[in-house]
């Protein structure tokens, strides 16, 4: 396991937590945009666009219209990736948010299936490849800007403040949804996917007046740039992309497994715990917001490693208690399943990927390297609830159940295979921070 040689790391700039805010909106309407689909799969999209077939055949449609957009999150990650190891992380960053903004504006004015037919579900599908090549090219730079504006020993902290814009755009889509769902008409799921605009034009402009990262600045001035960073580290840094395939695996199945398809299975028990059910989710997100953020701080006192197992072994310890839970239909279990599934466990590694996958690669090739594996394993991850359901019919709930232990065993399994960037020994060699933080407060301008 060896480790990537960097270039030396320039000082932390003035402008770290602007980045790391904007970052953080972008990545808010994004996942905002993103996760706003995922719920309409859940509640509505098997009635609007799969009218014709048996409840469980709807759901499943729905569901695989909801995998196809992860399919795509590869690509984008890799298109993403590479142009911003190429060109800059900054063009990347408002390039695909306004692509996603537009592609979910669209699927807001679609027509249902009554209205033109098959048309209508091979609109929504098209519609969803470009939400997943966006989404996919997104993630990478907003990370990495923020990754690379921070101070060394404080990465983690900063890092985590772009991943704490995921629950938080997951909480503002469920509670448009939860505003939206006392609407009987196509308003209830329309809504919510036209009022991300105002959003998208708040985080492009953020997003526009960014610096570009300090770090990709040095490593193209000193000619360290990679002409395709993209071959370049698929060739040379294969395993740690297969590391963090397995590392982000169990975060983004338990998360689908958890705030899709169990909103699905709950509301399917009984309709009247939808409401609850979307309650729990929000709350949990909120939860999640500052957990991740808590999480981030944390791996720098105690190490990436350390809390990425922890979680990973919390995530296999709750599969089944999550839906003994579940089968008890009292709303008090209901919204503790999200508080611990989302607030907790899935905040908790959330706010440790940034930093860790950051620090796997080197500053040439790190975009593209984080990002393929990042999203590559959402691709994974898409199919979750497909497959859940199909598991379910066969096995009842113990075969999701399981499925999320499963999971949660593949993640475990790839912390034990990767090593630390962030133990005791990279912290006792990081004091350079320190004349710089001085300067700041004695007012010299940044460079």
């Amino acid at each position: 396991m060896s480790a990537p040689a960097s270039s030396p790391t320039p000082p932390p700039t003035r402008g770290r937590v602007r980045t790391a805010l904007a970052s953080a909106v972008g990545t808010c309407v994004e996942n905002y945009d993103f996760v706003a689909y995922g719920t309409a799969s859940a509640l509505y999209f098997g009635d609007a666009f799969f009218p014709n077939s048996a409840p469980v055949v709807g759901t499943l449609l729905a569901f695989v219209t909801l995998g196809v957009g992860f399919l795509m999150r590869p690509i984008g990650g890799a298109i993403g990736g590479y142009l911003g190891d190429r060109h800059g992380r900054k063009p990347v960053l408002v390039a695909a948010l306004l692509t996603m903004g537009i592609a979910t504006v669209l699927i807001g004015m679609l027509p249902t299936y009554d209205q033109v037919g098959v048309f209508a579900p091979v609109l929504l599908v098209v519609i969803r490849c470009i939400q997943g090549l966006a989404f996919g090219a997104e993630w990478g730079s907003a990370v990495m800007m923020t990754y690379e504006h921070a101070p060394r020993t404080r990465r983690g902290l900063y890092s985590a403040i772009p991943q704490a814009g995921n629950p938080l755009g997951i909480a503002l889509a469920n509670i448009a949804f939860l505003l939206s769902s006392t609407l009987d008409s196509d308003w209830a799921w329309r809504l919510p996917f036209l009022a991300s605009t105002l959003l998208i034009v708040a985080g492009v402009v953020i997003r526009m007046k960014l610096t570009e990262s300090p770090e990709f600045e040095a490593a193209r001035a000193k000619g360290a740039t990679v002409r395709n960073p993209l071959l370049s580290v698929v060739r040379e840094d294969w395993r740690n992309i297969l590391r963090i395939i397995a590392l982000r695996v169990v975060e983004s199945c338990a998360y689908y497994l958890t705030a899709t398809y169990l909103l699905s299975y709950i509301t399917d028990r009984d309709s009247g715990d939808r409401g609850v059910a979307l309650a729990g989710v929000v709350t949990a997100s909120l939860l999640a917001t500052a957990t991740t953020v808590l999480s981030g701080a944390l791996t720098d006192r105690v190490g990436r490693r350390t809390v990425y197992l922890v979680a990973c072994v919390l995530a296999a310890l709750f599969g089944f208690p999550m839906f003994l839970m579940a089968n008890s239909g009292a709303p008090v279990l209901i919204v503790l399943i999200f508080l611990i599934g989302i607030g907790v466990i899935h905040a908790a590694l959330t706010g440790t990927q940034a930093a860790w996958f950051a620090e796997l690669f080197n500053t040439a090739t790190r975009t593209s390297g984080a990002s393929l594996g990042y999203q590559t394993a959402a691709s994974v991850a898409g199919f979750a609830p497909f497959l859940a359901v199909l598991l379910a019919e066969s096995f009842g709930w113990a075969g999701p159940a399981g499925l999320y232990v499963c999971i949660a065993l593949v993640g475990l399994a790839g912390v034990l295979s990767t090593r630390e960037t962030w133990g005791p020994g990279q912290r006792t060699a990081a004091p350079a921070d320190q004349p710089r933080r001085a300067a700041d407060r004695a007012g010299q301008p940044s460079r």
